[in-house]
C-alpha cells in the first residue's frame, strides 16, 4: 500500500499541488446485509443483474487512500481489497487498486498530493480511510465529481462530508465507525463503581474525537465524575500526556477512535498497566495494542461494507448522493486479557452489556 509513497514525497519537494473539490446526485443501496434492507425488490434485483452483465469484463480504477498506519486502518484496507477481489471474480470485472493505493502518513501535504495524483490517473472512485483523508478527497473532487466512498468516519455530517447521513446529497458517502460514548462509560463504572476521576486522552486536532470527548464530559458532569484532559499531536506528546494522567492519579482513561493515540498506543499501554489504570477506547485495535478495553464496530466488517458500496456505485450505477451512510453494529467489546490480568480487573460483567465480548492479547497488527 505504500508503493507510491517515495514518488509522492519526491514530487512534493519539487512542486506544490493545487487541487479543486466535490459534486454529483442520486443513489441506491449496496449488496451487504446492511444495505440489502433498503433495496431488494425483484425488479431491482433483475436490473442489478442486467447491469452486471453489461459491465462484464470491465476494469475499474479504484483509489484507496489510508490516513496512517495503525492496526484498525490496516484491517479496513485489507478487508476492502479482499472484498473487491472476491466480488470482482464473481461479477467478471476487475477492480484495479494496486496502482492507486497510497498512505498519507498523517500529513496534509502528502494527502493533497495523493489526491492530485489520483485525479491525474483518472480513477473511477476514491476510497479515503479516516476523517482527515475523506475531507481532503472531498475537496479534491468538488468540481470533477469523482465518487468518494469513505470508511471509518466517526461523524460524517459533523465533518461536513455529507448533508445528512440518510441523504448525503453530493458525490460523497461511505461508512461510519461512530461509537456510543455513554456505553463505554457504563463499562467503566461497571468494572469499578468507585471511579471518581477519568482521564480524557486524545488529539484535539482530530475532528473525529471532539464529539465523543464532548459526550464524555457531559456523562462525567451528570454522574459526578471529575475529569482531566490531556492531548497530544505527536507520539512524544502522547507519551507525555499519558505520564501526566498517571501523575494525576486518574482511575481510568478514555480515548475515542483517535488515530494519533492509536499510533502511539504501543508506546503508552505499559505506563497505564504499571499504574494499574485501565484504558478504555473506541476501537478494538487499541486493545490489540495493549489497552485494557476497546468498544465499537468490527473494522473488518466495516471495510467489507465499504467495498460493497463501491461495487454498488461502479457496477450497478448507484449515485452517492442518495446512498445512505452505513453505520455498523457498535456493541462489540474487545478486552486485552494480558492487560486485564496485569491490572487485576475482572471484566466478566461486560458479557451482559454488549452484543459480543472478544478477548485478545497484545500484538502490533491483526492476523
Amino acid at each position: 500500500m505504500k508503493r507510491k509513497m517515495m514518488a509522492v514525497v519526491l514530487m512534493m519537494t519539487m512542486t506544490a499541488a493545487t487541487v479543486c473539490g466535490c459534486g454529483s446526485d442520486k443513489g441506491s443501496d449496496g449488496p451487504t446485509a446492511e444495505l440489502a434492507a433498503t433495496s431488494g425488490s425483484a425488479a431491482e434485483t433483475a436490473t442489478e443483474r442486467q447491469n452486471a452483465d453489461a459491465t462484464a469484463g470491465a476494469v475499474y480504477k479504484v483509489g484507496i487512500v489510508q490516513y496512517v498506519d495503525d492496526a484498525s486502518l490496516n484491517q479496513i484496507e485489507q478487508a476492502i481489497e479482499a472484498e473487491l477481489d472476491a466480488k470482482g471474480a464473481e461479477l467478471g470485472v476487475t477492480f484495479d487498486y494496486a496502482d492507486y493505493t497510497f498512505n498519507g502518513q498523517a500529513d496534509q501535504t502528502i494527502l493533497t498530493q495523493i489526491a492530485a495524483d489520483l485525479i491525474a490517473d483518472d480513477v473511477d472512485i476514491i476510497i479515503p480511510i479516516a476523517t482527515p483523508t475523506a475531507v481532503v478527497m472531498q475537496s479534491a473532487t468538488e468540481e470533477n465529481q469523482i465518487p468518494v466512498v469513505f470508511s471509518a468516519v466517526s461523524d460524517p455530517a459533523g465533518a461536513g462530508l455529507v448533508a445528512d447521513n440518510n441523504a448525503p446529497g453530493a458525490n460523497v458517502t461511505g461508512t461510519s465507525d461512530a461509537i456510543d460514548t455513554k456505553a463505554i462509560f457504563d463499562l467503566i463504572l461497571a468494572a469499578n463503581p468507585d471511579t471518581a476521576k477519568v482521564g480524557l486522552l486524545y488529539d484535539k486536532s482530530q475532528a473525529s474525537s471532539l464529539g465523543a470527548i464532548k459526550d464524555a464530559k457531559a456523562y462525567c458532569d451528570e454522574n459526578g465524575i471529575s475529569y482531566v484532559e490531556k492531548t497530544g499531536t505527536t507520539a512524544a506528546e502522547v507519551q507525555a500526556a499519558a505520564d501526566a494522567l498517571v501523575a494525576e492519579g486518574v482511575d481510568a482513561v478514555f480515548t475515542p477512535q483517535d488515530n494519533t493515540i492509536m499510533t502511539a498506543e504501543l508506546s503508552i499501554f505499559e505506563k497505564f498497566i504499571d499504574a494499574g489504570i485501565p484504558h478504555y477506547t473506541g476501537a478494538d485495535s487499541f486493545a490489540l495494542n495493549g489497552a485494557f478495553c476497546g468498544y465499537g464496530v468490527n473494522y473488518e466488517d466495516l471495510g467489507t461494507v465499504t467495498a460493497d458500496m463501491v461495487i454498488e456505485i461502479l457496477v450497478n450505477g448507484a449515485n452517492p448522493a442518495g446512498t445512505p451512510v452505513q453505520t455498523l453494529e457498535r456493541g462489540i467489546v474487545t478486552v486485552n486479557t494480558e492487560t486485564a490480568e496485569a491490572i487485576g480487573l475482572n471484566y466478566s460483567v461486560f458479557k451482559d452489556m454488549c452484543s459480543e465480548l472478544v478477548e485478545t492479547v497484545t500484538a502490533e497488527n491483526f492476523e
